[in-house]
């Protein structure tokens, strides 16, 4: 069998209908569009949410939500985490060495009564305290 044989399944193909091809066809005149009407027109094309005039369900239905553009940072409290706290240079390749955290993390934020004396420690624009 080669490709040249090929042949679509029984039934699977019909021809397309050509309408607007005189009475004969049963689909001239009109070419099933109906009589008048905004549908029968050339160039009609429905627009994707229109409902015939009503105020489409989009925009009836109340807006929710808010999507920030602001990465907000991996917070880490020093009090539970002290494998932090105790580095000598603390910046995201040595917090990511005693602290297992996503690779999509980019920024981190240390919180706790102890994060305030880590500030000095600090070398990456990266990692920021509570207070500096």
């Amino acid at each position: 069998m080669g490709i040249e044989n090929l042949s679509p399944a029984t039934g699977s193909t019909s021809n397309r209908k050509r309408v607007g091809r005189g009475q004969g066809s049963g689909t001239g005149k009109t070419a099933a569009r109906g009589q008048k009407g905004q549908k029968s027109r050339s160039g009609y094309s429905r627009k994707r949410n229109f409902e015939g005039g009503q105020m489409q369900l989009a925009k009836r239905l109340p807006k929710i939500g808010f999507f920030s553009r602001n990465i907000k940072p991996y917070v880490i409290n020093v009090e539970k985490i002290k494998a932090v706290a105790e580095l000598a240079e603390i910046t995201m390749e040595s917090i990511r060495g005693v602290h297992k955290m996503s690779a999509s993390v980019i920024r981190v934020k240390l919180v706790g009564a102890a994060a305030k004396d880590l500030a000095s420690k600090i070398k990456d624009d990266n990692v920021t305290t509570t207070g500096k």
